[in-house]
């Protein structure tokens, strides 16, 4: 099971990722859900590369 938890307010996102889906449909799903939020982070990372005084992305690897 894939889990997505999203929470906005107050001028704040925070989106978390978590899991796997396993076997079903040969890990598809999951790959699915890795491309689309790893798009999300080049697409910001681009973005702060192009405005560095207006955005900042931290990734941190655990």
């Amino acid at each position: 099971m894939i889990r997505i938890r999203a929470q906005l307010g107050e001028g704040r996102t925070f989106i978390e990722v978590d899991g796997h889906e396993g076997h079903v449909e040969d890990g598809r799903v999951c790959a699915a859900i890795t491309a689309i939020t790893q798009t999300a982070l080049l697409g910001l990372e681009q973005y702060a590369q192009q405005y560095p005084d207006l955005v900042s992305v931290e990734i941190i690897q655990e």
